[in-house]
């Protein structure tokens, strides 16, 4: 037979965190991917802008018939700007996801502790025949 491990339920208010905490753990993650991916976009676009921006001013110096593309560069600089703005934001929050992500984890580690040192998770020996 393999061994059996004898599970106390925790106390109400244990029981409350620790259901709290599996339910934001994989919450938790699931935004950090999805704030990952939009990092990664929000850099794809800058460089698109950024090259646009460069062949606009090209295009413009190399035309015969004088056409002011200014305006849409300086647009187009503006809508970097803004990019990179939403990048720094979501750069932060991040940080902060992670941050929180690392303290759940933190912290379920230490109930586990404290519940295997109070004696909560004990485990048995198989019985013999």
């Amino acid at each position: 037979m393999a061994a059996a491990a004898v599970v106390e339920p925790p106390s109400g208010k244990d029981a409350v965190a620790e259901g709290l905490l599996d339910l934001l753990k994989p919450a938790i993650q699931q935004l950090d991917l999805h704030v990952h991916s939009v990092r990664e976009s929000q850099v794809e676009l800058r460089e698109h802008i950024d090259n646009l921006a460069t062949e606009l001013c090209r295009i413009n110096e190399h035309q015969k018939v004088a056409l002011d593309l200014d305006p849409y560069v300086k647009k187009l600089l503006n809508a970097r700007r803004r990019v990179v703005l939403v990048n720094n934001i979501l750069q932060n929050a991040q940080e902060r996801l992670r941050r929180l992500n690392h303290n759940v984890a933190k912290e379920t580690a230490r109930r586990k502790t404290m519940l295997e040192a109070s004696g909560v998770f004990t485990s048995r020996s198989p019985s013999k025949p």
